[in-house]
């Protein structure tokens, strides 16, 4: 029951997350255009990237489609960490480690309303 319990907030969180963030790419925000702009992603590329993010963050919330959205929300954050290794921005890419890990986390324990 604990178990749940935990994996519950985390969703909480990792779906919070997701949001904030995926909303602050399809609004176009400042920080994430400079942030993105640092690797050729133009507005457009932003907020298609923020309609992904968005949508992976909806996708955690149901346990039949639990599994993709974290997936997905995961390889956008590895495309991330990938870009800060690729400009060698070791300290960017050691903060997003933690949410990658998160969602892979969040996957082992499950959905806690996931049948069986």
């Amino acid at each position: 029951m604990i178990i749940k319990i935990l994996n519950s907030a985390l969703i909480l969180f990792a779906v919070c997350m997701g949001l904030k963030h995926g909303w602050n790419m399809l609004t176009a925000k400042h920080e994430m255009l400079d942030m993105f702009g640092k690797w050729n992603f133009n507005k457009n590329a932003v907020m298609i990237n923020g309609a992904i993010t968005l949508l992976a963050s909806v996708l955690i919330l149901f346990p039949k489609t639990f599994v993709w959205g974290n997936f997905l929300m995961a390889a956008g954050i590895l495309m991330i960490i990938c870009f800060q290794l690729l400009y060698k921005d070791l300290r960017g890419a050691a903060i997003e480690v933690p949410f990658l890990l998160l969602n892979f986390v969040i996957i082992y324990l499950q959905h806690p309303l996931k049948n069986g």
